[in-house]
């Protein structure tokens, strides 16, 4: 019985230190500023899938001329991809269809983007889209901007 006590004592410990560093995370790369929720399906074939698969929750942020993306449900501190301004090529903007609404959450719009020959989809509200475009039309003199 003490045994038992014990155990599940610690169980429920360790699920709660995972919560504090999944929370921790998140404030930590929320604390430059400059975040926004973002889900990113990456290879995305050149025909639309709205199947809802591949896409995966995570949280953007701005860094200078990039915009790191985290895993949302990841310990890791360090992004999961890192697009660079000048290799982002917006292609397509459309709002979520079949069971990809499912899948996202549900103020988002589907932008349909190049990164250095690969295709990519974001999924992001209205507000945090038009502060991605901006951020994108906003680059230096010189550099090549393809917003669709």
């Amino acid at each position: 019985m003490v045994l038992a006590l014990w155990v599940g004592g610690l169980v429920v410990a360790l699920v709660l230190m995972g919560l504090f560093v999944f929370g921790l995370r998140r404030r930590l790369i929320q604390r430059s500023g400059g975040t926004f929720d973002c889900s990113l399906r990456w290879n995305v074939p050149e025909e639309p899938d709205l199947s809802g698969k591949g896409w995966v929750y995570g949280v953007a942020r701005y860094h200078g001329d990039k915009v790191d993306w985290f895993r949302v449900f990841s310990y890791s501190p360090r992004p999961r991809r890192v697009l660079e301004r000048s290799s982002i090529e917006v292609v397509a903007r459309r709002l979520p269809e079949g069971e990809e609404e499912l899948a996202l959450l549900s103020d988002a719009v589907v932008l349909g983007c190049l990164h250095r020959e690969t295709r990519l989809e974001l999924a992001m509200s209205e507000d945090a889209l038009t502060g991605f475009l901006a951020w994108l039309e906003a680059a230096p003199p010189g550099q090549r901007v393809n917003v669709a």
